[in-house]
This record gives C-alpha cells, structure tokens and sequence, in this order.
C-alpha cells in the first residue's frame, strides 16, 4: 500500500461538479489500496475576490489581517471535499494548516515552513480515512500562535513538505494543464509534454516562470528526494514525473529554512579565452562558437558581456587540455571580425589565461535570497580574491578567478556558507545519457530590466559591495556579466557590470547605485527596460560540445542580436531585444526540435500556460 499526497489547484475544486470529480479520483485511489493526504486550494477565484474585498476596505490592508482573511479561502474547500468524499462513502476529515501541525515562521503572507507534527495526521490515516489539508497555510512558532500564509505556490509547498514529513511514496500535482511542457502553449503551439524531468531542470524552469510548480515546492522535493507528479484533473493521462536525486540525510527541523548553499564546487582544470572589441551584431556568437563546436571542444562558462559603442565582448573557459584549439579558432576568426561600421576598433583581439579556476556555490535554497551572491562576492574580497569572470544561474553562481587564489577561496567560501567543499559537480550533473536530448524545455522573461554600471574600479570588493547595496533593498538580481574589457579612468583600471532585476525593480535599483556612485567610485548607470530573457535547460547539455552554438545559430539565422550571454551547467541565457522575445523563443524550440507533440491540448493553451 503506498502513502501519496495529492494536490489539487483552485481550477481543480472550481465548482461543486468539480469537487465531487476530484472526489471520484481520490475514492478510486483509496479503493486501489493507497492512503491518501489530499492538500486542496481555494476555489477558483476565490482568494482573487478576497483580495479585492480587503482593498474596497482598506488601501493598506495589513498582513496579519491578510492572512486571516486569505486563509478562510482553502477551508471553504477542504470541508467541501470532505463531504463529498463521505456522500461516496469514503471516511475523511478536514484539517486547517495550524490542525495538521503546518509550523511557520511568523512572517504574514510570505512565511516559510519550519517543521510539520504528523503524529495526528497519521493517527487519521492509521484510521482508513483521507486526511484533506489547506494548502497555503500554516501557524507561527510564536507564543501567540498566528495563524500564517505561505505566499505565492503555497499549496504546491504545502503538498511537497507534507510528503516530504510523512515520507509519502509520491506527491502528485493535478492542474489543468497535462503536465510539464518544453514551452509556454501560448507561444509556442506545438510544446512538447514531457514525460520525465529532473529536478534540476524544473528549478531552472520554474524559476524562470514555469507556473505549473513554484520553485519552492521544486527545493523541497529536490532536497529531500520527493518524486514529483505533474498530472491533468481532467484526464486520466500519466503527466510528468519530476525526479530528485538520492539526498543527503538531513532533519525536517527548519524544514524550508535550509541553508541555501549545498555545496562549495571548484575546478582548476580552466582556462580563458577572450575576444574584445567583436561587432555587436547579430551571427558573431554563432559563428565563433559554431567553429568551436566544429573542433569538437566543450565549453563551460560563456559570457557576452553589454556592448560598448558598436562592440562587445565574449568570454569562455575551457579545460587546459582544449586550450591552444580554442585559442587557434579564436585567433583565426578574429581577423573576419572586423568592426566595419567604426573601422577605428580593427579587429577582434583575443586575450588567454591560463591559470585560471572556477569556485562556485550552489543551492535551490538560494532562490528568492538576495543576499547569496553579494555573501559570496564579499567572502573572496575579504579573502584578497579578485573576480575574472562572474556567471550565475537561479541554483548557481560561478566565478573565475586566477587559480592561485582557489584553495584561498574555496576555504572562506566553506568556511561562510558553512558547508564542505565538493570537488565534483553535483550528482544530477553526472554523466547523462548519449539517448537524453540536449535540451528540454526554453523559457521567456519579459519581466526583467537590464542595469549597467561604467566603470567600476578592478579591485577585490568592489562587485560585493554593488550587490550588497542591492541585497539591503531586498532587490533580486538574475544575470551578473561582468566585462572583459579593462579602461583606464583617472589612472584607474576600471571595468563594467551589467546586470538584470526585475522590471519593477529598475527604479529603486538604479536609485540605490546612483546614490553609492561617488562612494563606490563608479560611472553612469544605465537601465535599459525593453529587453527579453530567452533561456535553454537541459541536463544533457553536460559534456556535449555544441549545445551552445546552435542556440546561437538559431537566434542569428533570425536576424536576432544577443545582448547579453550567461551559461551554467544546464542552461543557456540570452537577453535580446523585448520585440524579439517571442521570436527568439520559437527559434529556440524549433531548432532543438522540441515541438510536435499531438498531446498538448487546446485546453492547455487557453487555460494554464506552465511558462508565464
């Protein structure tokens, strides 16, 4: 007999027909033999009205009031389901987030989960009946016993830690799309469904705005090896399982207060190839990277860094071994980049080091934590660590640096995050299977905004002190690039950042850096809003040469400029212009060959895009 947790949306539990379908698949799943904890959302828009309510009162309704009153949405549900279940027979029981031991923060409308008591939650199924749970919400540690909500995907948290707590065989996630698919439907028609993604993947995807799972949900699946079900509460058809690697041990005390740094990785095995002052115009990244993968060489970090004038640069690292390839296709396509439109910058030139080492930090907890990178950037200042190349991801963030400073770095980065050192790469980032497509799915954010700042003086710090002033402005930052290039400002070597936030974040973050300028000893900032976010994520991108270029390829045999550049193990961004977003996105998908899929319903189209 398996213990499952399933999890129903608001879509799901709409209207009294609706309930009592749902009800018909958990008696069938009770009747199979299986104990069942089913975590239900609010009906329909349900908690959309309530919010409209609390504003018709108040402009600034406060938190705590808010979550009392959101909170009342997911009993309206449960004791719904409950009955329906009992009219078919089925002995069930409806349960609050504070009756099923759901402990939080007291945090109102964004709290975290700290720990879940399941003695009386399994004393309900010890007794043949379905437990039914509110989602979303939970009760504070504190003497007064609040009651807390989860904020955004807090039903999709609730259901993953309650399977995480009982050790459930499987956590099922119904919606009202099919499963996990390789695009938004919306955009892209024939998005492919897919049958099996790893965790991984689904962190990057859900982060980059895959809605049908939150990325919190994703962390606590991956972090405790829960097996994830994407599936249809309208068809009986299979869906997606996400998969989570084996864990290391680890309590359910402080359950989603984990630390968000699981490993310390390095490896020296680097080098770097640089080409400046390459035209900014669309194909050169393809065509470089393109004669790369003709030469068979894998690449690691890849970064193109904001153009200045009418160039830009573009870095990479490859192994030691790949180095004078590399260096001998940089040094032969450099003369063909030819800067025709301001023949003053000649042609491209190509710069290497060779002793360099990678040091990176990684985590699912870091998400939605500003602070992480800024931690990292000031623990290799203060150890006298210089940054050569900064590459982040949503679980990662990755710098070059000379390897002489690598078992300084590695040390304090231990030593800061509080965690030891893995000289391999995570064990999802094993080696995959040659059958595994190189990409899985591509998604597009045209919520984010692009920042730059001139001129930053080249020295230890200055890179922790920029995103610390972001972090105390509570102001996420996705892509980090830092350029190549190095100027000369008042006997200075100076070099730029560039960055992207969210878009309703480039004002106050442009404010915050203008204000730290003469302090910080940097130039102008700039924000350029209209740009798009076009990504690929694919486990099976890992040691295959040529992922990247035909990312590239792509994007240039549509005329589509990269902005920016920024890589991880598993995925490939690219920031281009926002009219172009789309268009880059279908580019994408069709040249990876992920579209075709007759399974991918009209229903899933109109109704509940898993990319938003």
């Amino acid at each position: 007999m398996a213990l499952i947790v399933q999890k129903y949306g608001g879509t799901s539990v709409g209207s009294v027909e609706r309930i009592q379908a749902v009800a018909q698949r958990v008696k069938q799943a009770v009747d199979a033999g299986n104990s069942l904890v089913v975590v239900v959302s609010a009906m329909g828009k349900t908690t959309d009205g309530l919010v409209k309510l609390a504003h018709e009162i108040s402009k600034n309704p406060s938190r705590r009031e808010m979550d009392m009153l959101l909170s009342t949405g997911e009993q309206v549900s449960i004791a719904l389901l409950s009955m329906a279940l009992q009219e078919l027979g089925q002995p069930a029981v409806s349960m609050t987030g504070a009756q099923v031991g759901i402990v939080t923060e007291a945090a109102h409308t964004r709290a975290r989960i700290l720990s879940i008591e399941t003695e009386r939650l399994e004393r309900h199924l010890n007794h043949g009946e379905v437990v039914v749970v509110a989602g979303f919400q939970g009760i504070s540690n504190s003497d007064d016993l609040e009651i807390t909500t989860l904020g955004r995907g807090g039903s999709d948290t609730s259901a993953v830690a309650l399977a995480a707590a009982l050790k459930a065989d499987v956590c099922e996630i119904y919606t009202d799309v099919p499963g996990i698919l390789s695009a938004d439907p919306r955009l892209v028609p024939d998005a492919q469904l897919m049958t099996e993604i790893t965790s991984d993947e689904m962190l990057e995807l859900a982060s980059l705005g895959a809605k049908v799972l939150h990325p919190r949900a994703v962390e606590i699946a991956r972090n405790y090896g829960v097996t994830l079900v994407v599936r249809s509460s309208w068809t009986d058809d299979p869906g997606t399982r996400v998969i989570s690697p084996t864990p290391q041990p680890r309590p359910l005390e402080g359950l989603e207060i984990a630390q968000p740094v699981d490993a310390v990785e390095f490896d020296t095995d680097q080098a770097k190839v640089s080409l400046l002052r390459i035209p900014d115009r669309p194909g050169v990244a393809a065509r470089l990277f393109g004669e790369i993968a003709d030469q068979n060489l894998d690449i690691d970090l890849i970064i193109q860094s904001i153009h200045e004038g009418n160039t830009n640069d573009i870095a990479f690292t490859v192994t030691q071994q790949s180095l004078k390839r590399a260096e001998a296709v940089a040094a032969a396509i450099a003369p063909a980049l030819r800067n025709h439109a301001d023949p003053a910058y000649g042609e491209a030139e190509v710069m290497v080091e060779r002793a360099i080492a990678k040091v990176s930090i990684a985590g699912a907890g870091m998400i939605g934590r500003p602070g992480v990178a800024a931690q990292m950037f000031s623990t290799l200042a203060n150890a006298g660590v210089n940054i050569q190349m900064i590459s982040t991801s949503e679980v990662k963030v990755s710098c070059a640096i000379a390897a002489a400073d690598c078992d300084r770095a590695i040390a304090a980065l231990c030593d800061a995050f509080e965690v030891s050192s893995s000289p391999a790469q995570l064990e999802t980032f094993k080696a995959h299977d040659e059958a595994m497509p190189p990409v899985r799915g591509v998604a597009l954010d045209l919520n984010q905004a692009q920042l730059a700042i001139r001129h930053v003086p080249d020295r230890p710090g200055m890179a922790a002190k920029i995103f610390r002033l972001l972090a105390e402005h509570a102001i996420s930052v996705d892509m980090i690039i830092q350029s190549q290039r190095c100027r000369l400002k008042e006997g200075c070597v100076t070099r730029d950042i560039a960055f992207t936030v969210a878009r309703a974040d480039a004002d106050a973050a442009k404010a915050a850096l203008e204000a730290a300028a003469p302090e910080l000893g940097c130039g102008e900032v700039t924000v350029n809003r209209a740009i798009a976010k076009v990504s690929a994520v694919g486990i099976g991108m890992i040691g295959r040469p040529g992922v990247a270029a035909q990312m590239f390829q792509a994007l240039a045999k549509e005329q589509i400029n990269i902005l920016m550049i920024a890589t991880s193990e598993i995925k490939i961004s690219c920031v281009v212009d926002e009219a172009e977003g789309v268009r880059s996105l279908q580019a994408v998908h069709a040249a990876f060959g992920l579209g075709g899929n007759p399974q991918v319903s009209v229903h899933a189209q109109r109704e509940g895009a898993v990319f938003q």
